[in-house]
């Protein structure tokens, strides 16, 4: 096969690559226009996030040639660095990321990626929701498109929690099990596998019976994970089982993660610890966590909301593209 940048294979990207530049200046625009400001965060990070089940591109910085030298990391996402921005008091903000993820590759993956981040103070769950809906309206108005169907974007998105969603497709209470590997099992009626843990029986029935099966007509969001599933969101006051976490999904892909952000720095501390021991016990790498992030926190976050959205992916369902690859001017692999 020819490379990617042959005139042959350019040419027939080229419409989707125009397609791509003019959506990422309307997703810019519509962000600008509601008072957020495009920031730049550096790619290379004293730790690239601490979630256990991704995989870092690890390089090595001296300050001069010939000394010592000390890890630095590609990020799996801006993150970090915005939310120290926002302690501050950068206000809103957004940015386009390149972002890096090993051990990823497939028709909706690439190990870079670019990455569409944006933070609002004051900004809560149902309120970056209603933002999240009024962009892609204002930027995709005839629909995203995937093998032949078109999920609409000018109706209400649905929206629906993760127990309500494992209720309806699973016919489970998946808050109820919670920690209960075997009763999840016994209840949906499948066979757990070796080693298999609540967690990881959570997201197989996730992937195989819920995703499939949500965001095929109109985008659906997926809203308040269990607590266990928190990550970098505060959990909800009003029930401590859940957290103030979603998920966008649209013609079985998932566009984005968002969260109302945890802002209580004993908390994410502590999540950290568990993350770190957690990578500790089944890789036998021990990852530091940014403290200088953690400093961030002590300074204080204010309450925000934040999103994180593949903009590659959402590029894909704007054009009707098959591959990750044909939104791409050059694909790192």
């Amino acid at each position: 096969m020819s490379p990617p940048w042959h005139p042959e294979r350019l040419a027939a990207r080229l419409p989707f690559l125009r397609r791509r530049a003019r959506l990422r200046a309307e997703v810019a625009g519509f962000l600008a226009a509601r008072g957020y400001a495009e920031v730049e965060t550096p790619v290379l990070q004293p730790c690239p996030g601490m979630e256990p089940n991704l995989d870092p591109f690890v390089t090595r910085y001296a300050a001069k040639l010939g000394t010592e030298a000390r890890p630095l990391f590609l990020q799996f996402s801006p993150e970090f660095a915005m939310k120290k921005l926002l302690a501050g008091g950068a206000g809103p903000i957004f940015q386009f990321a390149r972002v890096f993820r090993n051990g990823e590759a497939g028709p909706c993956h690439q190990p870079e990626f670019t990455m569409l981040e944006w933070y609002r103070p004051g900004l809560d769950l149902a309120g970056l929701m209603d933002e999240t809906e009024a962009l892609l309206r204002a930027v995709v108005p005839e629909g995203l498109r995937r093998g032949g169907r078109v999920v609409a974007t000018d109706r209400p998105f649905a929206r629906l929690t993760v127990a309500e969603a494992f209720d309806r497709f699973v016919g489970v209470d998946v808050l109820a099990s919670a920690g209960d590997a075997a009763g999840l099992a016994a209840a949906a009626g499948v066979a757990l596998r070796p080693g298999e843990t609540w967690q990881d029986l959570f997201f197989r029935l996730l992937l195989e019976r819920i995703e499939p099966a949500i965001g095929q007509d109109v985008p659906a969001f997926l809203t308040h994970w269990p607590a266990a599933e928190a990550a970098l969101a505060r959990r909800d006051p009003a029930d401590p089982r859940v957290a103030l976490r979603f998920e966008l999904f649209a013609a079985g892909l998932e566009l984005a993660n968002a969260y109302e952000e945890l802002t209580d720095p004993d908390e994410q501390r502590a999540r950290f610890a568990a993350w770190r021991a957690e990578r500790l016990a089944a890789t036998g790498e021990d990852r530091a966590p940014d403290e200088d992030f953690l400093a961030a926190l002590e300074h204080g976050l204010p309450p925000c909301a934040g999103i994180a959205l593949g903009f590659d992916r959402l590029a894909m369902l704007a054009c009707g593209a098959r591959r990750i690859e044909d939104v791409l001017w050059l694909p790192a692999v």
